[in-house]
């Protein structure tokens, strides 16, 4: 993988940043991580070279003083919101977090469920966790929020909000997701400690958009993209042209809420520390980019492939058209196309030819390797044997699974398992050749070869079923597909 961002450089600036910023402050310190912690997949797609547990071995270097709060907005829940990456919902995720936090040895003190309004699959959740020993709190929403700010810092609009108990000095906002309303329970929890005498304060780590670099770089785009759901908009900071006559980036959200924070620390402490949301930031990513137009290639990639990933989402009922024609809108500013992901027009020829769904991915080489549907095989399944073969430098003509070892295991799909599809799945197509890899040497050879997949582009012409695209994504494929089933029926597993 072509590298353009240097990691150690990364950790070793952002450390030093965030203990800096705990200094600033006395008691107590409330950090909002913005993106994901353990697995930043999005970022380590447009900053080649990032390692997506970079924000955690970071926090592990302060466990002792650190516990962290998971934040879970109650209308995900409601919506059975699922992360992108992962295809599981919210709700899930905020255990997973919790269970990846305790295994490392970091403090997860409670969840916080914000904009309560009473949805019963939040009371649900919210029984559940406190069923398993994990303490709860309810955050409201404010009316007038972000622009009224008396009434939001006043006893009727944080003032309502479930005081969350914590008892290390270094507080953590997290989330499954982005809009989980980690800065509002930030803003919460300050309103709460001032009331009870407590010096404390905030600061902010969040990724991406990425201020210190211009403002439609494609690496900043490729963040509008994927928060199209939400209509987040970059925009250049005012706060801090204003106070330091330097241009630098940040989004809506922070700059809406900046009055609010810079009320509240004034309350606190007499003065804001901060004259722009760019001063509440730690975040130093961008000063760790070490090639410009490698971070660039990857981000527009990144960007096409949340375009079909929208699509996608629109014609499974998961999305709007308004996520649709906003990336469009993005990709028409970059000058960029599906064309400029040549696995997709590979992909569209092949199921052209042969008149039915096909699969196409491209190697490190550029040499682009493409599956059609059999009996035996779905396209995906294909392509990915094929595409073994050709990294582990088997033969073109060799089969790697016999229709001996195929025809069993579709027998008892259909037969025993009652499933209307014969075809093999990705994954039962990688458990029976590792069973022939026990007796073949090729099929070995072709089954050690499959970390070189990850990373690599790969489309397929209809969308896949959820247990090959989960595949795709443990093997660090970046798939993308078409938006239409492979058959007209009204439901699809």
């Amino acid at each position: 993988m072509k590298v353009g961002f240097d990691n150690e450089k990364y950790i070793q600036l952002q450390s030093q940043n965030i203990r800096d910023r705990i200094a600033m402050f006395g008691d107590k310190l409330y950090m909002e991580f913005g993106g994901k912690l353990f697995d930043d997949y999005h970022a380590s797609r447009v900053l080649p070279g990032f390692a997506p547990d970079s924000k955690v071995k970071m926090l592990l270097e302060l466990k002792d003083d650190a516990e962290i709060i998971i934040a879970i907005n109650a209308d995900a829940i409601e919506k059975n919101k699922r992360r992108g990456d992962l295809g599981i919902t919210y709700d899930l995720d905020t255990l997973r977090l919790i269970d990846a936090f305790r295994g490392i040895g970091l403090y997860v003190g409670s969840v916080v469920i914000t904009r309560f309004t009473g949805q019963p699959s939040a009371i649900a959740f919210e029984n559940r966790l406190n069923s398993l020993g994990i303490k709860t709190y309810r955050h409201y929403p404010i009316a007038e929020y972000p622009s009224n700010i008396p009434l939001i810092v006043s006893e009727e609009g944080f003032g309502k909000n479930d005081y969350i108990e914590t008892s290390r000095k270094l507080v953590v906002i997290t989330a499954p997701g982005p809009g989980s309303g980690k800065m509002a329970t930030c803003l919460s929890q300050l309103y709460h400690e001032h009331k009870r005498g407590i010096t404390a304060g905030y600061a902010k780590f969040e990724t991406f958009p990425i201020w210190s670099i211009p403002l439609k770089h494609p690496v900043n785009v490729a963040y509008e993209a994927a928060t199209a759901d939400l209509n987040d908009v970059n925009m250049i900071d005012p706060f801090h042209l204003e106070a330091y006559g330097k241009t630098t980036v940040n989004y809506n959200r922070d700059i809406e809420i900046f009055p609010v924070l810079n009320a509240m620390m004034e309350g606190i402490l007499g003065e804001s520390p901060y004259k722009s949301p760019t001063d509440m930031g730690v975040n130093m990513a961008g000063f760790a980019i070490c090639d410009d137009q490698i971070c660039k290639e990857a981000a527009n990639k990144e960007i096409i492939r949340r375009y079909y990933t929208a699509l996608d989402n629109v014609r499974q009922g998961l999305g709007e058209q308004s996520e649709v024609t906003k990336i469009e809108l993005l990709m028409n500013q970059l000058k960029i196309s599906i064309n400029d992901r040549p696995v997709i027009s590979a992909a569209n020829k092949k199921a052209e030819e042969t008149g039915a769904p096909a699969s196409a991915i491209e190697l490190d080489n550029g040499k682009i390797i493409t599956g059609k549907t059999s009996s035996l095989l779905g396209s995906s399944s294909s392509m990915l044997l094929n595409a073994l073969k050709e990294v582990a430098g088997i033969p073109d003509d060799i089969n790697l699974l016999s229709p001996t070892i195929i025809e069993p295991v579709q027998k008892m799909k259909t037969e025993i398992l009652g499933n209307h599809n014969p075809r093999l799945h990705i994954d039962e197509v990688l458990i029976a050749l590792s069973i022939c890899a026990a007796t073949n040497d090729l099929a070995k050879k072709a089954l050690d070869s499959l970390s070189k997949l990850k990373g690599l582009e790969a489309h397929s012409t209809v969308i896949l079923a959820r247990v090959d695209e989960q595949t795709f994504r443990k093997l660090g494929v970046n798939m993308t597909c078409e938006p239409k089933y492979q058959t007209k029926k009204l439901y699809h597993s």
